[in-house]
C-alpha cells in the first residue's frame, strides 16, 4: 500500500512540475533589424525557423524576427560587409518541456536588394526556406533539414547549392541547361535533374534525401 501511494504521489507531483514548466512561457518580442552599411554578403545559420526572402524596396537589408531572454539572435556586420544571423539560446532543460514557439513566434522575414548581394547563405532546420524571383552576383547556398526549399527565377553568377533533408526541392534557374555543371545526390525520391554533367561555367550542387526535386530553366 505505501508502495502504491508513492507511486501516485510522485504521479502527481511530476504532473505538476511538468505543468509548471510548460505555463511559464516567457512572451515572445517582435524585432526589425537594418544595418547602416550596404551588405554584399548575407549568411543566416538558424534553428527551427521558417525563412521567407522577399525583395527589398529601398536597396537596402532588413530582417524582422521574434525573441525573447531565452530564445534570441545574434547578429553581426563584419568589416567586409558580412551580415551574420545565428540562433542563440540560454535556455535550462525545464524550458524545454511544453512545446515549441508558435510558427509566427519563429519566422524570419529577410529583405534583401535584388542584384546587390554577392552570396547568399540561408539555413534552417524543421521549417521551410521560400525566395521570390531574384539575382545574386556570386554564389547561393541553401539548406534546410525538416523543410522545403522554394524559390521563383532565381539566377545566380557562379553557383547555387540547394541541400534538403526530409523535404522537396522547388523551383526555376535562370540561365540555359548547358550553362551549368550539374551535381545530383537523391536518396528517397525523384529528380528531374541529371545525376552528373560535367559541362557548364556555373556549378549547380543539388542533394535531397527523402524528397522531391523539380528544378527548372528559364530564359532572362
Amino acid at each position: 500500500m505505501k508502495k502504491i501511494i508513492s507511486l501516485v504521489l510522485c504521479v502527481t507531483l511530476g504532473s505538476f512540475v511538468l505543468s509548471g514548466c510548460s505555463d511559464k512561457g516567457e512572451p515572445f518580442e517582435k524585432k526589425s533589424y537594418t544595418p547602416d552599411t550596404q551588405i554584399k554578403e548575407i549568411n543566416l545559420d538558424v534553428r527551427d525557423g521558417e525563412i521567407e526572402v522577399s525583395l527589398s524596396e529601398d536597396e537596402q537589408v532588413h530582417i524582422e524576427y521574434s525573441e525573447n531572454r531565452k530564445e534570441y539572435y545574434d547578429i553581426s556586420v563584419s568589416n567586409e560587409n558580412v551580415l551574420t544571423m545565428t540562433s542563440a539560446s540560454n535556455k535550462q532543460w525545464s524550458d524545454y518541456i511544453g512545446g515549441k514557439p508558435s510558427v509566427g513566434e519563429r519566422k524570419i522575414l529577410l529583405q534583401i536588394p535584388n542584384a546587390l548581394l554577392d552570396n547568399l547563405t540561408l539555413s534552417t532546420t524543421n521549417e521551410d526556406i521560400s525566395l521570390p524571383a531574384l539575382a545574386v552576383s556570386g554564389s547561393v547556398s541553401i539548406f534546410a533539414n525538416g523543410g522545403n526549399i522554394t524559390f521563383g527565377n532565381l539566377e545566380v553568377k557562379n553557383s547555387l547549392t540547394l541541400t534538403v533533408k526530409n523535404g522537396d526541392i522547388s523551383g526555376a534557374v535562370v540561365g540555359n541547361y548547358d550553362d551549368f555543371s550539374i551535381q545530383t545526390a537523391i536518396k528517397k525520391g525523384e529528380s528531374n535533374l541529371p545525376s552528373n554533367k560535367d559541362d557548364g561555367e556555373k556549378t549547380l550542387n543539388v542533394s535531397c534525401n527523402n524528397g522531391n526535386i523539380n528544378i527548372e530553366f528559364v530564359k532572362e
